[in-house]
């Protein structure tokens, strides 16, 4: 019996420590707040929930009895109104901080925004000093401004919609072409290929004890990529739909509006087509894809920019949107320049290629849309275009896209899959050597292809209405810049 009582009581016991346990875990649960972002909140998830949010404050307002804040962490232009006792007021509670708030989400009284955390706890994360921070807190900073300040222009209302509004043009780019049957291939950074035959070129060499200078790391001299194209024709005799979305660089001796050393280039090849019309529609239809996510997805931060950096410019969208892309020939662009009353700066002869000035004014004469424009000199692009072998007027399958504010975006060509010709003009140009392993494309099951490539940052800028390229990319590389 005394064994009986025993076992009795050592279950009452554990049962009770059981219990005891499981009301903890339940109290715990029932008082541990939700993580949230601040998107989230504004959404309503979690209304009159314990919930903590964490950013950084972009506002503080202190009253007799109440501390008001906003508090930002990027997820979405608009940020979360705090509300809490004065109670829990800091001195360390500025403009700039990183705090992380406890509180109840409720629904706000205001009709200016749906919901406000009820703090219970606020913690300065880290301190932010408003007098030594460049950002003020009641001023409208412009571009120029901010671009002083690489390290820190994140932190400010435009340049945080440019990043998600560049972040999801991104996701919507590699969305379309997957969508439409295309394969990402990972072209490499380090090459020695000069595919647009420019000479401007980064030369890349190894430091070091153990290398001396000027000594190659590879077999033969290396430098940063200036296009991908060379790599996907190699993929594309396999694949018959490829594309690369990646870094590029150039060194051009530029601080030009239009410029950048470090950018990123879309970049699609196709295989076993013989006709412009199918880059030109590839070109077209990602453009109005990739458009229409963005303003579908970022609504808010497109706002921004078109209300307050380019006032206007939503209309130039939304035509480039409606209508289709007019085509026209280098030649017709010719005499479209040649009979207009404009003074141009450069030449405007058969043979020149087309500058900015002559860009821009072709887009307009076109209805301020994009402008596909074909056919240009043979001499003008690289060898690897392919040669429509009509007379007396030499040209080459390839095709431009021209749009609103920018001038060119998109620049591709039929590539010369007829290995006699590709072999003249190399010789012509004393790269057989150099490019026999692309000759040997063309001897091993060549097909008809092409492709194209576009800047992406170019994009953003058409799409944005934003001036200068510098104000597009996270942090800018241009010559004569300070890196961080």
């Amino acid at each position: 019996m005394l064994q009986s009582a025993a076992k009795v009581l050592s279950f009452a016991s554990a049962t009770s420590v059981s219990r005891g346990i499981a009301a903890g875990i339940r109290h715990y649960c029932k008082n541990t707040p939700t993580k949230l972002r601040v998107s989230q909140a504004l959404s309503g998830a979690e209304l009159g929930s314990n919930i903590k949010v964490q950013g950084w404050v972009r506002s503080v307002r202190a009253q007799k009895a109440n501390v008001f804040l906003h508090v930002n962490d990027g997820s979405s232009l608009q940020s979360l109104q705090v509300v809490a006792s004065s109670e829990l007021s800091d001195p360390l509670l500025t403009f700039g901080s990183a705090v992380e708030v406890t509180g109840i989400l409720k629904k706000s009284p205001h009709q200016k925004q749906p919901v406000e955390l009820d703090a219970k706890q606020i913690n300065v994360v880290g301190e932010c000093n408003p007098v030594d921070f460049p950002f003020k807190i009641k001023e409208r900073h412009g571009l120029e401004y901010i671009r002083q300040f690489p390290h820190l222009r994140c932190r400010t209302n435009a340049f945080s919609s440019l990043l998600r509004i560049r972040s999801e043009a991104t996701a919507a780019i590699h969305s379309y072409f997957k969508d439409n049957g295309f394969v990402e291939i990972n072209t490499p950074i380090i090459t020695s290929n000069d595919c647009e035959g420019a000479g401007e070129l980064f030369q890349v060499e190894p430091s070091g004890p153990d290398y001396a200078d000027g000594e190659n790391f590879f077999s033969v001299p290396a430098y940063l990529t200036v296009s991908g194209q060379l790599h996907l024709e190699v993929v594309s005799g396999a694949f018959s739909k490829v594309y690369t979305f990646g870094p590029t660089f150039r060194a051009e001796n530029s601080q030009s509006r239009r410029h950048l050393a470090e950018f990123y280039m879309v970049e699609a090849e196709i295989s076993f087509t013989q006709s412009l019309e199918d880059l030109t529609k590839v070109m077209e239809d990602m453009f109005r894809f990739a458009t229409e996510h963005v303003l579908a997805h970022c609504v808010e931060d497109v706002d921004l920019f078109h209300k307050h950096v380019t006032p206007g410019h939503r209309d130039t969208v939304d035509a480039m949107i409606k209508n289709s892309f007019p085509v026209i020939t280098y030649r017709e662009a010719i005499d479209i320049l040649r009979c207009s009353s404009e003074r141009f700066a450069f030449p405007t002869d058969w043979g020149c290629d087309l500058k900015t000035e002559h860009e821009k004014y072709l887009v307009k004469h076109c209805g301020n849309i994009p402008v596909f424009v074909t056919d240009y000199p043979y001499d003008l692009k690289p060898f690897y275009a392919r040669d429509n072998q009509d007379h007396p007027e030499r040209t080459a399958a390839a095709v431009d896209l021209l749009v609103p504010g920018v001038g060119e975006l998109c620049g591709g060509s039929l590539r010369e899959e007829r290995l006699n010709l590709l072999s003249a003009r190399l010789e012509e140009a004393g790269l057989e050597d150099v490019y026999s392993w692309y000759l040997d494309l063309r001897r091993f099951g060549s097909v008809p292809h092409g492709g194209f490539g576009l800047g992406f940052e170019r994009y953003l800028q058409c799409i944005l209405g934003v001036d200068n390229i510098k104000d597009v990319v996270p942090f800018p590389r241009f010559s004569h810049s300070c890196l961080l």
